[in-house]
């Protein structure tokens, strides 16, 4: 399982906020020891800012984008219909990305790291809280959620 991180720009000399894809090592040193695997790229952070969260925004769509047509192995967010810069956008990937902001990301401070699992899981329940059948590939060969009854 992979891990994005967000890395905030530094308070001294303003620079974009950067979104990578780690590799993380089990065990208590797990954010010491990483293995990058890429950097994903905002297609129009020349134009519109690129990545940002703590706040929601564009930049925080553009996060979610790339966050989401990683994890749900999409694509890049263009492909998947989840960006913002291009059309046709497929309008249930849109409310699970605008949704995504809502719930994370407008939440996180500067530097965060989120497990591709637990974004799998919020998705997941994502669809099924709006019964929605047609699941992306990744999302389908989770464990079934079963309802508790407290």
């Amino acid at each position: 399982m992979h891990t994005a991180q967000g890395v905030g720009s530094d308070e001294d000399e303003w620079q974009p906020a950067r979104l990578l894809v780690e590799k993380p090592e089990d065990g208590p040193t797990q954010r010491e020891n990483v293995t990058v695997l890429r950097e994903l790229k905002a297609q129009d952070e020349d134009e519109l800012g690129g990545y940002g969260w703590g706040y929601n925004g564009g930049g925080t769509s553009r996060t979610a984008a790339a966050v989401l047509a990683d994890a749900l192995d999409l694509g890049t967010p263009e492909k998947a219909g989840l960006s913002m810069s291009e059309w046709p956008q497929d309008d249930t990937l849109v409310a699970l990305r605008e949704d995504f902001c809502t719930d994370f990301l407008s939440q996180f401070c500067d530097e965060w790291r989120l497990g591709r699992a637990a974004v799998l899981r919020w998705a997941r329940g994502w669809y099924l809280q709006r019964d929605i059948a047609e699941l992306p590939d990744a999302l389908r060969h989770l464990p079934p959620l079963v309802d508790i009854d407290v």
